[in-house]
């Protein structure tokens, strides 16, 4: 049997896992309430993406404390800034996990740096983190929930959906961090393994909150204007987008000229952006809020209450945050208890809702299944979508491109119970060995 071939017989038979149901008997619990922490930035370069899900997850435990909260107790948020600081992410979740109001679970993070501050800290302390944001693979984490896109679903589908548009030169645009880096690490490869020569393949990193673009911009059209047709893939993050996108209107760069297909650019950060001369633009999400369904529909409905605005908007890492709040939830009913150990054990396999009108798993690895969208940007803000996968796609924590990686799986379940399982050898090469 191939190396691949193993690979999707355990991803099958993670999707073949047994639905969880609501309800189970609760077992003791402490009285008092139950405390969710929200680590996300509400100041900084990130709080224009990040400050809304903190909203998001306080309308989220409002709804559900209304709704009789969680093993007949209520849930109390417990809410810190840690200011776009990553090294902040790693001293709040553990003031989270060992303060007087110890928290039983932290809803938190955006950007890759944030989060592998915050990863060595949730194992130590045994906590529990739900990640809502696409992110670069390569990490598997026993304490971690990776609710939003792994580049196989979102990366990858988008370069494969831009070769199928004739696309043949590529600049890889990103803000200079993990995420960014390891991501066209991941598509440099799968580029020049569909043909791609290296001179087709430009690279460029700028740093948080970057706002100078005229140079990199008409270096981009220099790039395009050599007879074969370019794209842009953005891993650009937080509000150097706006100044991104202003500049390409400056310059006169249309989607008809060279897209851009952005992996960091929902409803919320083009809020900030003249749009009309972005039409065509794209981004590749697992969810958008032009998404026609009723479960979505509630969605918006729920959240322009919550928030007073008709014209608040939904994204992508919102719905991821709902899909994880929501799985943990039904796990804690499984379990019957808040305690970690029995959580992670009870998650695996839960299924809930999605807002697209399907269903989202939680599979061995800690990665959800999604489907996954390319939208366009409309003159109003919104995305129209213009391709989908026929099915939900479950999330690769280890790429099957990069030469260290294309023989690891990730499977938390016991006996294997290992976070890097290189498939020819089964040895678990993350320091635990396989249970």
């Amino acid at each position: 049997m191939t190396t691949t071939s193993i690979r999707k017989l355990l991803a099958a038979s993670g999707l073949a896992l047994t639905v969880s149901v609501v309800g189970q008997p609760a077992m003791a619990q402490d009285e008092g309430p139950i405390r969710v922490g929200i680590l996300h930035s509400l100041s900084g370069t990130m709080a224009i993406s990040e400050s809304t899900l903190k909203d998001e997850m306080l309308m989220l435990i409002d709804k559900q404390n209304e709704a009789g909260g969680l093993l007949g107790r209520q849930l109390e948020p417990v809410v810190m800034d840690p200011a776009s600081d990553w090294s902040l992410f790693a001293e709040q979740a553990r003031d989270m996990l060992t303060g007087d109001d110890r928290v039983d679970v932290i809803f938190g993070n955006w950007t890759s740096a944030s989060r592998k501050a915050v990863l060595p800290v949730v194992e130590e302390l045994n906590g529990l983190l739900f990640y809502p944001v696409q992110y670069e693979g390569e990490e598997s984490s026993e304490n971690i929930f990776y609710t939003g896109a792994a580049p196989n679903q979102q990366a990858i589908p988008a370069v494969d959906y831009l070769m199928s548009q004739g696309v043949e030169r590529w600049a890889l645009l990103g803000t200079d961090y993990v995420y960014p880096r390891t991501t066209n690490k991941i598509l440099e490869a799968y580029l020049k393994d569909h043909g791609v020569a290296e001179d087709d393949i430009m690279i460029n990193y700028t740093p948080f909150g970057f706002s100078d673009w005229q140079s990199i911009v008409s270096q981009v059209k220099d790039f395009g204007s050599q007879g074969k047709k370019t794209a842009v893939v953005s891993t650009i993050n937080g509000d150097a987008n706006v100044p991104f996108y202003n500049e390409l209107s400056n310059q006169g760069v249309s989607a008809s000229d060279i897209p851009v297909v952005a992996f960091s650019v929902g409803e919320q950060e083009l809020t900030g952006i003249d749009t009309a001369p972005l039409v065509g633009h794209m981004a590749a999400w697992n969810y958008f809020m032009s998404v026609d369904s009723d479960a979505n529909y509630d969605f918006i409905d729920d959240w322009v209450a919550y928030t007073g605005d008709d014209n608040a908007v939904t994204n992508d890492p919102m719905e991821a945050h709902y899909i994880g709040f929501n799985m943990w939830l039904q796990a804690v009913e499984k379990a019957g208890t808040t305690d970690v150990d029995a959580v992670k054990d009870a998650i695996i396999g839960v299924t809930v809702p999605n807002l697209s009108g399907g269903w989202s798993a939680m599979m061995p690895n800690h990665h959800i299944t999604k489907p996954v969208m390319i939208g366009e940007i409309q003159d109003d803000g919104q995305f129209s979508v213009v391709w989908q996968t026929p099915t939900t796609v479950a999330g690769d924590a280890w790429s099957d491109y990069l030469p260290e990686s294309k023989n690891l799986i990730s499977d938390w379940r016991a006996p294997l119970h290992c976070g890097k399982l290189n498939v020819e050898s089964m040895q678990c090469e993350d320091g635990r060995g396989a249970e």
